[in-house]
């Protein structure tokens, strides 16, 4: 089998809010849009957002890897989104994993490199 390519996709009850949400927070890139979904580039993966979601909390398995979970937690939250587990150090070191959510309810990590 012949594989073109990989992309995640998840839920939105506002797709543009939703495609807003993922390229003012994580910079991401519009690949393709139209009324019923956008597809967004980030660091190389797809994601496409789908509308006609409830925006109901769900867990996506999406994890992103920046270098700061404390900063990268507060810019979730300034634009929208909300945090499942504020960011906590471990064993005295940085905090490494922050749980939050998009605008319309999907769960994804935020990760540092350890």
């Amino acid at each position: 089998m012949i594989v073109e390519r990989v992309k995640y996709v998840i839920w939105a009850a506002d797709l543009a809010r939703a495609t807003a949400f993922y390229q003012t927070v994580f910079g991401a890139q519009i690949t393709k849009t139209n009324t019923v979904m956008s597809e967004l580039e980030l660091a190389g993966a797809i994601i496409g957002i789908h509308g006609g979601g409830e925006g109901k909390r769900t867990w996506t398995g999406i994890s992103i890897q920046v270098p700061d979970v404390v900063a990268g937690a507060a810019e979730v939250l300034a634009n929208g989104g909300g945090l499942v587990r504020t960011p906590a150090e471990e064993d005295g070191e940085p905090p490494h994993l922050a749980m939050c959510f998009d605008t319309d309810g999907n769960e994804f990590m935020l990760i540092r490199k350890r």
